[in-house]
C-alpha cells in the first residue's frame, strides 16, 4: 500500500481537530479524549492514561512546534482502527521541545503493532522534514487541505 495513502487514512480515521484547550500536555490529552473518535474497545481513560504516561517517561515533542504523542504500547486491535488524531492546542505549550519552540500541533498516534507504528512515524518524519508541510501546518489545514497536501508531497 503507498504510504501516502496509508498516513491519509489514518488521519481520516482520527479526524483533525483546532483549538483544543488545554496548557500542558496532560490538560490537552484530557480535552482530546473526550472529543476523538476512538474504537469501541479502546476506554477513554485508557487511551488518556497512556499518553500521559508516556509523556512522563520522555517528551514526545520533536521540534518545529511538532509533538507525536503515542503510547508506549499498541491499544488498538484491529487494522481499521488504526489512526493518527491531528489536533492543534489553541495555545501552542511546551512540552520539552529540543528546539523550545512550543507545540502547535500534535499528530496522535494508535496502531496495533510496533512494525506500523514505525512505519507511520517514519512518514510523519519525512512530512515534516520538508519546510513548505511545516508552513502548512502553521495555518493549522483542516483534513481535506492536511490530505491534498500529504499526497501531493510524495511521502
Amino acid at each position: 500500500m503507498d504510504s501516502a495513502f496509508n498516513i491519509c487514512q489514518l488521519i481520516e480515521n482520527g479526524g483533525v481537530f483546532d483549538n483544543i484547550e488545554g496548557s500542558t500536555p496532560e490538560e490537552i490529552y484530557d480535552a482530546v479524549s473526550k472529543i476523538v473518535p476512538l474504537p469501541i474497545s479502546l476506554e477513554r481513560t485508557v487511551f488518556r492514561n497512556e499518553l500521559v504516561e508516556r509523556e512522563k517517561i520522555l517528551s514526545t515533542a520533536v521540534g518545529n512546534g511538532i509533538a507525536i504523542p503515542h503510547p508506549r504500547k499498541p491499544l488498538i486491535k484491529n487494522d481499521e482502527d488504526q489512526r493518527i488524531i491531528v489536533c492543534y492546542p489553541k495555545k501552542p505549550l511546551s512540552m520539552g521541545e529540543p528546539d523550545e519552540r512550543k507545540v502547535g500541533t500534535m499528530f496522535i498516534l494508535l496502531s496495533k503493532s510496533n512494525q506500523v507504528h514505525i512505519q507511520a512515524l517514519s512518514a510523519i518524519a519525512k512530512l515534516i522534514h520538508d519546510k513548505a508541510f511545516r508552513d502548512l501546518l502553521e495555518t493549522r489545514p483542516d483534513i481535506k487541505k492536511l490530505t491534498s497536501a500529504i499526497v501531493n508531497s510524495g511521502v
